[in-house]
């Protein structure tokens, strides 16, 4: 359940990265946000958990608008400052806010609740919590195969020629932001319910460098290769605990710089290369030796 939160979580992410070219250190505040609001909805209306994440997706969605407002004008590092410093801001009021978070207890005891079905079971509940995160992965494909995904893409590469073609720029990229903030809100939310509690490490900015460097690991505008990242980001750091090794950073810091020097692509965009190059080299071998007979 975690790889998959995870990796709708870095999809997410890469929806803005790799195809819109704004690097965002403050989705956290989205993923922690949602992850808070589906629990509070869960814990005190009683309602079915998958109205709980659907309420806590369409928060993070109503926060990314005025964050997005004041973030899309600008470009680059500039970005990444801002969005980490709005995500900073709501780490502050979730941990002041103590008699409706928890604070630094967080907000536990969250109910997985489905018209009386027992979803105790951590296995069960992964077939059930599946389809939400399912959904927001066809979502985020629907997105880039549509001609506004292809918008989305000319202005990564060249913005000023999609303002000289027409296209509001801003306006595009504000609404990629808050498609992009709802997604990772609903991927939190799950996790919330999941887990069965919100903490405040859900809304600090740790949480967004992670998404980062799965979608790097994974691949940088290729969508898929997030769920690559978050499944070896996760199963290292479980595996490690396990181990009761200490210092888990170290290891995936060092898997990060290599991954980033050897496969500049990431895994999923290096072996789609290669895949590509050697289906182009049978097209060209087959092609030469028809002409040859010929």
């Amino acid at each position: 359940m975690d790889i998959v939160c995870w990796a709708l979580f870095a999809i997410a992410v890469d929806l803005l990265l790799g195809f819109t070219g704004l690097l965002s250190f403050g989705h956290a505040a989205f993923w922690g946000s949602s992850a808070y609001v589906s629990g509070l909805i869960a814990l005190h209306s009683g309602l079915p958990f998958p109205l709980a994440v659907l309420g806590g997706a369409a928060f993070a969605a109503v926060l990314a608008v005025p964050i997005g407002l004041l973030s899309v004008r600008l470009n680059g590092i500039y970005f990444a400052m801002v969005t980490l410093a709005f995500a900073q801001m709501v780490y502050f009021v979730v941990n002041q806010w103590r008699d409706l978070t928890g604070g630094e207890n967080g907000l536990q005891g969250v109910p997985r609740e489905l018209f009386g079905m027992d979803l105790s079971d951590p296995f069960i509940f992964y077939y059930v919590g599946l389809p939400l995160i399912l959904l927001g992965m066809l979502v985020a494909w629907r997105i880039v195969r549509s001609p506004f995904g292809r918008v989305l893409v000319s202005i990564r590469d060249n913005p000023a020629r999609a303002q000289a073609l027409g296209y509001p720029v801003e306006r595009y990229k504000l609404l990629a932001f808050v498609l992009s903030a709802a997604l990772s809100g609903l991927a939190g939310g799950v996790f919330a319910i999941s887990h069965g509690f919100a903490s405040l490490h859900d809304v600090y900015w740790t949480t967004s460098g992670q998404a980062v460097m799965m979608v790097v690991l994974g691949g940088i505008g290729t969508l898929w290769g997030g769920t690559i990242g978050a499944a070896l980001i996760v199963l290292l750091n479980d595996y490690l605990a396990t181990a009761g090794f200490q210092e888990i950073g170290i290891v995936t810091g060092s898997i990060f710089v290599i991954i980033v020097l050897v496969f500049r692509r990431g895994v999923w965009g290096t072996a789609r290369d290669l895949v590509q190059a050697r289906v182009a080299a049978r097209r060209r071998t087959t092609t030469r030796l028809r002409t040859a007979e010929e």
